[in-house]
């Protein structure tokens, strides 16, 4: 998403907030090296918003051997993590903050969960969410589709238990959080239907759709292409049987 997806209840936020938190992920710890976040300063410009305080993200294990255990385990200890480094920078600046959540903040995105850690952590705080362009909706926009067929379901999951997914009977599924395609379980789908997308409204973007065992190789060659580009990349899709 880019700044033309920021929607006008959420651009008057920014511009009445006195800063936005936001991660710094780049190597060199100062957001020069951050693609997502010179994103995220192009959005806050692009709408008259306030300051964005870099906030160093602290590191997670990323390891691609872990179970479910393991993998929630990681992912807790790097919320509260963060819940620390924003807990500090809002007791020494008071004010109002804000949170630029990629896409929406329902959808399989921790930032409500790190408020909620920094709220335990003693900071008097109230917040607002409010709601943002989801990826899977700008995916159906630039594919020009509905998520489903008629009268049917749509299984929003992620690339780690798309495999589990399938198994439990899913066939028209949307994924998120996905690894690179070498990395993802797709064994019995190569006659399902794609539409795929990476770095969705922002530098970068790409699209691919059509017989999955036809595509694969496809998506992963613009996948990297479209993290060469922007410096990041973010990709979603549907898988359809039939």
């Amino acid at each position: 998403m880019g700044p033309r997806h920021v929607t006008p209840e959420v651009a008057d936020a920014l511009r009445g907030c006195d800063y936005v938190l936001a991660a710094d992920k780049g190597e060199s710890g100062v957001g020069d090296d951050d693609g997502l976040l010179a994103l995220r300063r192009a959005i806050v410009d692009a709408h008259g918003g306030p300051e964005i305080v870099e906030v160093p993200d602290p590191p997670r294990d990323r390891s691609t051997g872990l179970d479910d255990r393991g993998y929630a385990a990681a992912v807790a200890d790097w919320h509260a993590a963060r819940a620390e480094r924003y807990a500090a920078e809002l007791r020494a600046r008071g004010g109002t903050a804000a949170f630029l959540v990629w896409g929406d903040p329902a959808l399989y995105d921790s930032t409500i969960r790190v408020v909620e850690r920094i709220q335990n952590l003693g900071v008097a705080l109230e917040f607002d969410v409010l709601p943002g362009i989801s990826a899977p909706q700008l995916l159906a926009a630039r594919h020009r589709i509905v998520l489903h067929e008629v009268g049917r379901a749509v299984h929003v999951t992620t690339g780690r238990t798309l495999a589990a997914a399938v198994a439990a009977g899913q066939d028209n599924v949307v994924t998120m959080l996905n690894p690179p395609p070498e990395r993802l379980d797709l064994a019995g789908l190569d006659d399902w239907t794609v539409w795929w997308g990476a770095n969705l409204g922002a530098v970068g973007e790409r699209l691919v759709t059509g017989r999955l065992a036809d595509v694969v190789g496809r998506i992963a060659a613009e996948r990297a292409a479209a993290k060469a580009e922007a410096g990041w990349v973010m990709d979603v899709y549907l898988l359809r049987s039939g």
